[in-house]
């Protein structure tokens, strides 16, 4: 039986550090009910030794909603996995994919590329206290000066003999050294084929592409190629609007509740009033919104009117409302 996060994963916003939270997500949600969601990276020793159960929050209309998680302990993960449970979540991805320092230094990350047996009986330990919950993995084709073509389905072998039939790849390399985080999301080619030819070996896999793809036309293009899923990044965020709006339609043949952003904005505001009444802050909010309506006339004002005044301590859902009139 196909699980409600793989048929989801037709199209899939990538988890994205300080960027997919909760409201990030919930505003998102507004726009796609179909389109796969991914929390943020949360560690398991964040989660286990550090009793941040707070970072699993999450409001019931983001489903179908994922969870992220950095690691290489199996143990740990397997504690980590089970808190994911109890919240109910749709998926549990483990990060094979993040070129940064600090996921380094935590021997998770991109750097598991080089240890794809460390990677099996990860994900195998998560397997057996998953329920279930599908366990998936994020991966690069490789690091530093391996072979992708060797790699990958070296990688994808051991991984899959470990139980897990979902893969999401990142078209590039990661370079562990010499290259940002940010750098290693641009410099690095990327190998579109390499990941189609990977579909190809292993026909039985769900795979999803990721990197570098901005609309849906390219969404469309690598569906029709026989890939099973899609995952799209900073274009999801930047320009949610142009991604989310027609995705239901387009990618899952299923009508959406809004056409306009302006109906979506609308209907953040009593999500907005919620959370202010909670003591929280309307930025918070807001700085997800900045790009709804990028490309339209009067966006770059509505994008300052909120810029400049949602961190004030007087400012209220009104402000929303009031960014939208210096649309045209």
């Amino acid at each position: 039986m196909t699980s409600t996060a793989a048929q989801a994963s037709r199209l899939s916003v990538a988890p994205m550090m300080d960027w997919t939270d909760r409201h990030c997500r919930f505003f998102h949600r507004l726009m796609s009910r179909e389109t796969l969601l991914y929390t943020e990276m949360v560690t398991a020793p964040a989660l286990v030794r550090g009793g941040a159960v707070h970072l699993l929050d999450y409001n019931p209309e983001e489903h179908p909603v994922a969870l992220q998680l950095g690691g290489s302990e199996p143990a740990e993960l397997a504690e980590a996995m089970k808190r994911a449970v109890d919240r109910g979540y749709d998926e549990v991805n483990l990060n094979c994919g993040c070129p940064s320092d600090r996921v380094q230094s935590g021997t998770f990350g991109a750097v598991l590329m080089k240890d794809p047996g460390l990677v099996a009986d990860c994900v195998g330990a998560m397997i057996r206290a998953a329920g279930d919950v599908e366990v998936t993995v994020k991966c690069r084709i490789g690091v530093d000066d391996q072979d992708p073509d060797t790699v990958l389905p070296e990688f994808l072998k051991q991984v899959s003999d470990a139980g897990v039939r979902r893969f999401t790849i990142h078209a590039r390399k990661a370079w562990l050294q010499g290259l940002s985080p940010k750098e290693n999301r641009d410099i690095p080619p990327l190998d579109y084929d390499l990941v189609h030819r990977m579909k190809a070996r292993f026909p039985d896999l769900h795979l999803s592409i990721n990197g570098g793809i901005t609309t849906l036309n390219e969404a469309e293009a690598h569906l029709a190629q026989g890939l099973d899923g899609v995952m799209i990044g900073r274009a999801a965020y930047h320009t949610p609007a142009d991604v989310l709006l027609d995705a239901d339609a387009r990618i899952f043949g299923k009508g959406n509740a809004y056409k306009d952003p302006r109906d979506v904005a609308r209907a953040m505001i009593p999500y907005v009033e919620r959370h202010l009444a909670e003591g929280g802050k309307l930025a918070q909010i807001t700085r997800h919104m900045l790009g709804l309506f990028a490309g339209r006339p009067g966006a770059r004002h509505f994008k300052r009117v909120l810029s400049e005044n949602a961190h004030k301590p007087t400012a209220t859902a009104r402000l929303i409302e009031e960014a939208m009139a210096e649309l045209v």
